[in-house]
């Protein structure tokens, strides 16, 4: 068979619709996205889903990871597989699922940290955040909590800041890492209140949560995930950085009855690879918000200390990434964060 006549078949089969159409896709990662119904085999999921996670085990988005894998797995037909990949404030593991074949396979669990708030705290960014992936679904939402180690003299956010401002030396407070939502959030009540504290990075909200427990640390800006750890005693509780109180910690009252302009929340979510093709990402979404919004999922965020699913259109979750993005940037260069 000669070339000319290869072509012509291939032709006649791209016709009928037998051979699946490959679309350019730009450079920057604009909204170019291929109409196959699937994968190269025309059938999803064809192989296990990586699932990774820019968090060690027992941090706040792979204990949400590991309560909607399992509901994934029965949902898709096929293995999900909870990959940690700590480092970067979560751009390691988010160049690692950009790299991927974006079918589908590759999904990557984003913070807020890592999507608005890297590309203003690192001078040089392997990816574009913005572009090169693509919103799959939203999962929750939430505040922070100042939390310190019991044997710190303090019961309230007025004696939190008058020992930090006598400290000599200052005061120390954990974060999981260097850019992540804990240390931004600790670096702005740093400004707003005027005090001086020594940051101390952790690769994690687990491993700093749990130095700060140790007493290693004097404080830390945590998750509502460290609620048991409140309850139990082992961490107090100053003040939650919503606009409201927690309803997981409603006893506990928020900056902003003291800082009325003070408001800080974090967020996590599905990302595919850009170039994913759209009917993969809508059959991924459902099954993701069906996934965080069952009735046991919900249960097992609240027993943890975590909100309820945060769901929203995809429209409204772009919005609102594209809101945070240009809110962190002026957050970023008040606060004086520079990772690099």
């Amino acid at each position: 068979m000669t070339v000319r006549s290869v072509l012509m078949a291939l032709g006649v089969l791209l016709c009928l619709g037998m051979v699946p159409s490959v679309q350019g896709q730009t450079a920057s990662g604009a909204a170019n996205q291929t109409a196959t119904p699937g994968t190269q085999t025309g059938v999803f999921p064809s192989r296990p889903i990586r699932l990774v996670v820019p968090a060690t085990a027992g941090g706040g988005p792979d204990l949400v990871a590991r309560l909607i894998g399992p509901r994934l797995t029965e949902a898709l037909g096929q293995p999900v597989v909870i990959e940690n990949r700590p480092g970067g404030n979560g751009t390691i593991a988010a160049e690692s699922v950009v790299r991927a074949v974006a079918d589908g396979h590759t999904l990557l669990i984003g913070m807020d940290s890592l999507i608005a708030i890297n590309p203003w705290l690192y001078k040089k960014m392997p990816i574009d955040t913005l572009r090169d992936l693509v919103p799959v679904a939203s999962l929750i939402s939430n505040g922070m909590v100042l939390v310190v180690h019991p044997s710190l003299p303090v019961n309230n956010l007025a004696e939190f800041i008058d020992l930090a401002r006598r400290s000599r030396p200052p005061l120390s407070y954990a974060s999981g890492g260097n850019g992540s939502q804990h240390h931004l959030t600790m670096e702005r009540l740093k400004v707003r209140a005027g005090i001086t504290l020594v940051h101390v990075p952790y690769k994690g909200g687990a491993p700093a949560t749990a130095a700060t427990v140790a007493g290693e640390v004097a404080a830390m800006m945590s998750g509502t995930s460290t609620a048991n750890q409140i309850r139990a005693g082992r961490l107090r509780a100053i003040a939650v950085t919503s606009p409201m109180r927690s309803a997981v910690l409603p006893e506990v009252p928020s900056i902003a009855e003291t800082y009325p302009d003070f408001e800080m929340t974090e967020w996590y979510a599905v990302f595919a690879p850009f170039g994913t093709p759209e009917p993969v990402v809508e059959r991924l979404r459902s099954e993701v918000i069906a996934a965080i919004t069952h009735p046991q999922t919900r249960e097992r965020l609240l027993a943890g200390g975590a909100p309820q699913p945060w769901i929203t259109t995809r429209e409204e979750f772009a919005a609102h990434i594209r809101t945070d993005y240009e809110r962190y940037e002026k957050i970023v260069r008040d606060a004086g964060a520079q990772v690099d």
